[in-house]
């Protein structure tokens, strides 16, 4: 799962990065380091410049808002409902399967937030014998210092209340894919607490390594069974975790000393 992550790298260092060849200055994003589900978020994406005579791909850089409102749908009520496509059935899913089949992107990020209840709180939750356990929020990014690309579908939207020329008549947003969380040992584990990522979650975001960029986004390969190969998950041991400021948890906190590495949970997590 994926419902909070970090983004705060420059947008000219993304666009290096991903070899972006079109990007709006207008649609800058202020540095990020509590994403939250219906922020704006920079999305890497390819597809036609509009009202170009060349109807040939772009690679473009925007900012889209996060939690995907299907074109079908009535209003964009459920967006916060729909920041997560489980790969193992988005090509089935009415609100996903033409997203995935044509419109994919690259979620860049620094890393992303899962957090971890103790063993012993979560019997207690199950029992009814306490509401609210304790969690321990963890950070997971790149064990390289690379970014992390998440994989990403992308919609859009007509809101049918205002006119056309109406700035916000069309709405553009996105979910993040996610996979099984990996069960093999962290490429950098904590001192203490999880050694591989499905002790922290069952899910996780599905991660595009750099020689996958382009056949993800590539908008003419629409075969089935060769969008089903990309959803492979990337080799294990490429990421670590580490505990962080329960600060994170309020989504009112942003700043970078949300990512500082602590010596030890703050929340007992008893692993």
């Amino acid at each position: 799962m994926c419902g909070r992550y970090a983004a705060s790298r420059r947008p000219e260092d993304l666009v290096d990065v991903f070899e972006v060849e079109k990007w709006e200055p207008e649609e800058t994003l202020a540095p990020d380091w509590n994403v939250a589900p219906t922020k704006e978020v920079y999305a890497i994406l390819e597809r036609p410049l509009k009202d170009a005579e060349s109807r040939r791909p772009v690679r473009q850089m925007r900012a889209l808002k996060w939690g995907l409102v299907p074109s079908w749908a009535k209003s964009p009520e459920g967006a916060a409902r729909m920041i997560n496509a489980r790969a193992e059935t988005l090509h089935e899913k009415p609100s996903f399967k033409k997203a995935f089949a044509a419109r994919r992107c690259i979620l860049p990020a620094d890393g992303y937030y899962e957090w971890v209840t103790a063993a012993a709180e979560r019997e207690l939750e199950v029992e009814g014998k306490k509401k609210r356990p304790r969690k321990q929020p963890y950070f997971v990014t790149p064990a390289d210092g690379s970014v992390f690309a998440m994989a990403g579908l992308y919609e859009f939207w007509r809101d049918r209340t205002l006119p056309d020329d109406h700035p916000s008549a069309w709405w553009v947003t996105c979910s993040v894919v996610t996979t099984e969380a990996e069960t093999g040992p962290l490429g950098v584990a904590p001192a203490e607490g999880p050694r591989s990522l499905a002790d922290i979650h069952p899910r996780m975001p599905l991660m595009l390594t750099p020689d996958r960029w382009d056949a993800w986004l590539d908008p003419h390969r629409t075969g089935l069974d060769e969008l089903r190969s990309l959803l492979a998950p990337p080799p294990e041991g490429l990421m670590r975790a580490y505990p962080v400021p329960t600060a994170v948890s309020n989504v009112r906190n942003n700043g970078p000393e949300l990512l500082t590495e602590l010596e030890g949970p703050e929340e007992g997590t008893l692993f």
